[in-house]
């Protein structure tokens, strides 16, 4: 632990374990797939046909634990914790953080399949008779399964915990961080690096599995505009396009080129689905959406363990194809998305998190997908279009176009598509590069993202293997390949499952400790109290509270505490933009969490109702490990200020002793003012 008065320069640095193992497995891959194509795609099938008849359970199983875990989580005292400190506040408004999360976690995928599966479903269902009212009606209830509150729910886990250890506890923005108090440090030796190692290669087949399938949509919609050719070389002619502005994106970062193409796009998509159910039969589709949506809702636990064990060999074949790809591919997702949420979720409380994150895109996905679905099923079903259920079975990617072609202006719609298509391609492209990039740096401060330069390399790597899986066999090869990939990621899962409840266990037993020891608070004549209330000072006021009280009222309790056996210190950091430094006592206690009492200050506009003359004052305002007390120090004499710090150090260690009742209390790091605590990724 660092002891050092001013803070040390850090600078954002590769991580060169990590990258090299996860860049040399990409190249062996890219390698044998562009010189072994035809046996490449036979790999690939064959081994999604071993993974349905081995783990399709486990894989049904899963999806349903990692649902009901964060649902709990969310709605238990822990959901009022805040992914950052106590303090921190979320940095996106809410139309812009949906705007994101949908943009990142579903993509260029709708288009692809909002018609296509539905339509699936009715004419070739697993164990229904085709077109009969019983696959009507449950079509886009199967639809809603693929893609609600199951998939969501994967996001959520990962997002909740990379937000939760990095944010509030300044551990690196990686997912071996939620494995801390698991391992301890060990997470930043071969466990943390195969870990982490795994979580790119997943990530890298999960994102080209969604690229590879927008850029067959895209051709074709290219096709159906101007007669450009559906081929191969079409296809690698795109993804070098969209890579190129992908990279012009994610170099601009998440607050301007990301978020920008992002709230465009939901924009734009809105516009679509609106005109689709306008000029459709709006009654009956708002009717329909109503009764999709309560029949997902009432089946979805039992569709939830539903592994057609009992309903023959193709519909075991239909599940691997269609319900086991769909949770590989989402778990194959979730280090990328979880990691965008994290970003993009900082300051909100994990049941803001929870809540908004799977209900905010289940209610978007819905209407898409019920208003989509059914008005392309009538089409089939009532106004005789074979050839539009033809394509579902045959051709998904055309299924839009044909679709669009029975309402007016399809010059206009059929552009719309496209360009959603094109916005959909560079919002995952360049959101997954900066997400990779960020798995393989060191990075200096987790508010920090990764160098450009490797941004543009990850968005090149993406680009590659989406060509290099397309040549292997199309849409076959890429719903093979994320199923693989996703297995071994799905078990380090589970192990991000038993970190995250240690921590947060410790979390609520140290709030249980807060209130269980009395007393706090400044003390001291009621005038004084009075005075402080009402205090205004100005910066010379301020700086003589930390000269004569705070200083060395923070520096004899360090004294004392060495005296008795502690490891104490007192720092103090200059801060750009905070007008005066910080001093901060930290208390080491072995194979424990550190106490850590900060004094920060803040420059503050004067409140109207006092009458003073200056139009700005400063706060000193006290700062735990996770985060803000909202008490000022300002005024306070030497003794006041030790008995506050003494207040909190109690309530600490009895949080201490309450936790240690049940097993040892791991050493979370990362004081909230001390970036030397933070462990390496090295």
């Amino acid at each position: 632990m660092a002891q050092d008065m001013k803070a040390t320069e850090r600078r954002d640095r590769l991580n060169p374990v990590v990258f090299m193992g996860s860049a040399a497995g990409i190249l062996l891959f890219l390698i044998f797939t562009m010189t072994f194509t035809e046996k490449a795609g036979a790999i690939f099938n064959a081994g999604l046909a071993w993974i349905n008849d081995t783990f399709g359970w486990y894989y049904m199983l899963a999806a349903v634990a990692y649902l009901v875990f964060v649902v709990v989580i969310g709605f238990s005292r822990a959901g009022s914790i805040r992914l950052g400190p106590d303090h921190s506040r979320p940095e996106f408004s809410l139309v812009s953080w949906a705007s994101m999360l949908f943009a990142a976690g579903i993509g260029i995928d709708l288009l692809f399949f909002c018609v296509a599966e539905p339509l699936s479903h009715y004419l070739a269902p697993p164990d229904l008779a085709p077109e009969s009212a019983e696959a009507l009606r449950h079509a886009v209830p199967q639809t809603f399964f693929h893609w609600g509150l199951t998939g969501w729910g994967m996001y959520v886990l990962m997002g909740m915990a990379l937000a939760y250890f990095s944010y509030r506890h300044r551990l690196p923005l990686a997912i071996r961080s939620a494995l801390y108090p698991l391992l301890g440090n060990r997470i930043n030796g071969p466990i943390g690096n195969a870990v982490d190692i795994t979580a790119v290669i997943s990530t890298v087949f999960g994102i080209a599995t969604s690229l590879g399938i927008g850029v067959i949509q895209l051709n074709y919609g290219l096709t159906f505009l101007f007669d450009v050719p559906e081929s191969l070389a079409t296809q690698i002619v795109l993804i070098v396009l969209v890579v190129i502005l992908a990279t012009i994106s994610v170099v601009t970062g998440v607050e301007k080129g990301i978020r920008r193409l992002s709230e465009f796009n939901m924009l734009l998509a809105t516009a679509l689905l609106l005109f689709v159910l306008f000029q459709g039969q709006t009654l009956h589709l708002l009717d329909a959406l109503v009764m999709n949506a309560g029949d997902y809702l009432s089946g979805f636990m039992a569709k939830s363990f539903d592994t057609y064990a009992f309903a023959g060999d193709d519909a075991q074949q239909w599940m691997g194809w269609w319900t086991i790809f769909f949770w590989g591919w989402w778990i194959a997702w979730t280090p990328f998305v979880g990691l965008f949420l994290a970003r993009i979720s900082r300051g909100r409380t994990i049941r803001e998190f929870v809540t908004g994150a799977l209900l905010i895109p289940l209610g978007f996905m819905m209407a898409w997908m019920s208003i989509f679905g059914n008005s392309g099923i009538e089409m089939v079903a009532n106004q005789g279009l074979v050839e539009l259920g033809q394509q579902a079975l045959n051709s998904p990617q055309t299924t839009i176009y044909t679709f669009l072609e029975q309402y007016p202006y399809i010059g206009i719609t059929a552009s719309v598509v496209t360009v959603l298509g094109v916005v959909f391609f560079v919002t995952s492209a360049d959101s997954g590069a900066l997400v990779l990039a960020n798995f393989t740096t060191i990075l200096s401060d987790v508010n920090h993202d990764a160098p450009i330069r490797l941004r543009i390399f990850w968005s090149a790597v993406i680009g590659l293997i989406t060509i290099a899986l397309l040549m292997a066999g199309g849409l076959d090869a890429l719903q093979s390949a994320v199923v693989i990939t996703a297995l071994p990621f799905s078990l380090v899962i589970f192990a991000i499952m038993a970190g995250l409840t240690r921590a947060l266990r410790l979390e609520t037993r140290k709030a249980d400790a807060r209130q269980q020891v009395s007393g706090g608070g400044i003390q001291g004549d009621w005038r004084e109290r009075l005075d402080r209330a009402l205090d205004t000072s100005n910066r010379a006021g301020t700086a003589a509270t930390i000269e004569h009280a705070i200083r060395p009222a923070l520096t004899q309790l360090a004294e004392e505490l060495k005296s008795r056996g502690q490891t104490a210190y007192v720092s103090e950091t200059e801060i750009d933009g905070e007008p005066l430094p910080r001093l901060t006592l930290q208390v080491d206690l072995e194979e424990a969490p550190s106490f850590v009492y900060e004094v920060r200050s803040q420059r503050l506009r004067t409140p109207s109702f006092l009458q003073v003359d200056d139009d700005y004052y400063l706060r000193l305002d006290v700062y735990l490990a996770e985060g803000a007390l909202g008490q000022d120090l300002n005024g306070c004499t030497r003794n006041q200020v030790v008995h506050d710090v003494l207040a909190e150090y109690e309530r600490h260690l009895q949080f201490l002793s309450t936790a240690g009742e049940a097993g040892a209390v791991p050493a979370m790091p990362g004081s909230i003012g001390d970036m030397d605590s933070m462990p390496s990724a090295n």
